[in-house]
């Protein structure tokens, strides 16, 4: 099968900066994530406001394509602000920020539930300099990455020609844009066959737009969750994992937990790795168990999925099937190579249906997936897979 796409760098010339709305109640850190954002070429801050009421009421005259959205506020909060900026600006990127308490994360993922298109959590205090590096890090790729689908196409009166002074919304696009920030894509995408070895393990990595995909997911696939063991790296905080445990519990009528270091490994069970540490999956004699570290951060993610993905071949050797779902980044391409060099086979979900085609397009476009599918598709392929079906 071959997918025809777009250069990611030929696509990015043709773009106008992102319009952003900065709403916080604290004018430090409104000053401090302008100041970042405005640092940026590709990017500019419209609207630096301190309430959601003033959000509601500013969002049709500056039309930002990308309102960063504090949640505790006074006048009007965020999750109350958000379902309002969203009647009054249809395609508006929201992401969702907050300090890392349990009624905060509860709060982001509800935002999520509501169209919010990610969160990101805030650091306690921005005088750290090591969390404030991470918080502009991911800040300005979560604008980045979700703002790829919003970005105004500048009008273009020959095909070698687009003035910069006449610029146009967009159409609503009819899926998300390629993201900025995936790796280097290819001219084709092209699939390999699937290996014979019967898979005896599922492991899944996600990122930005993982939750709802998971939750989707881990719903189709109960028969699998109860013959192999299934782990899952989500690209969260900690908190964070904690509450989409219980989530992935509820939608998959299974038990789900954090992983916790040393406990055996088993089928019926869904184990997802706790934000702050990597999950890997280790022999223990007859056994096999979780094992978690604290090391540093891999691909800029703690967790990551490329320690998940390739724990698993020394512990199942060729029976893994790896399943990289939406996210921004290319966290899980490395460790694919791995899975599919020691025998296993990965799945990329399509870019029509990721949130990010980031960490997805960075595996198909590596050429290690067997399989390039919608989200919808995915549980019954990996369903059959288990099945005893390599078609």
């Amino acid at each position: 099968m071959s997918v025809a796409v777009m250069s990611p760098a030929a696509a990015e010339s043709r773009y106008e900066p992102l319009r952003v709305m900065v709403v916080d109640d604290s004018v430090v850190i409104r000053g401090l994530i302008s100041r970042w954002i405005d640092a940026e070429p590709d990017m500019t801050v419209v609207g630096s406001l301190r309430t959601g009421l003033d959000a509601v009421n500013q969002v049709e005259r500056i039309s930002p394509d990308v309102a960063i959205l504090d949640i505790e506020m006074p006048d009007l909060d965020g999750i109350s602000a958000l379902p309002q900026l969203l009647a009054k600006k249809r395609n508006l990127v929201v992401i969702m920020a907050s300090t890392l308490t349990r009624r905060n994360a509860e709060i982001s993922f509800k935002a999520m539930s509501l169209g919010a298109a990610d969160y990101i959590p805030k650091p306690e205090s921005t005088r750290e300099i090591s969390a404030a590096d991470v918080f502009k890090h991911d800040l300005l790729q979560k604008i980045r990455s979700l703002g790829a689908r919003v970005r105004r196409l500048k009008s273009v009166t020959s095909p070698s020609i687009a003035p910069a002074t006449h610029a146009a919304p967009a159409a609503p696009a009819a899926r998300p844009a390629l993201a900025p920030v995936a790796a280097a894509v290819s001219s084709k995408v092209v699939t390999r066959p699937f290996s014979p070895s019967m898979p005896r393990a599922l492991l899944i990595g996600s990122s930005t737009g993982g939750p709802q995909a998971l939750m989707a997911l881990v719903a189709e696939i109960g028969s699998v969750i109860d013959r192999v063991p299934v782990l899952i790296t989500q690209h969260m905080p900690p908190t964070f994992t904690t509450i989409l445990a219980e989530h992935l519990a509820r939608a998959s009528k299974r038990p789900a937990h954090e992983g916790i270091d040393g406990e055996l490994v088993k089928p019926g069970t869904i184990y997802l790795a706790p934000g702050g540490k990597h999950m890997r999956a280790a022999k223990q004699g007859a056994n096999i168990v979780i094992a978690l570290d604290d090391g540093p951060p891999v691909n800029f993610c703690k967790p990551a999925v490329d320690p998940l993905f390739t724990s698993g071949i020394d512990v199942w050797q060729g029976g893994v099937l790896a399943v990289v779902l939406t996210g921004m980044g290319s966290d899980g391409m490395r460790g694919g190579k791995e899975v599919v060099a020691a025998g296993g086979n990965v799945i990329a979900q399509d870019e029509a249906t990721s949130v990010v085609w980031g960490m997805p397009g960075a595996a198909a476009n590596a050429g290690i997936c067997s399989a390039i599918l919608p989200l919808n598709q995915i549980g019954a392929k990996i369903t059959r897979l288990f099945s005893g079906d390599r078609s």
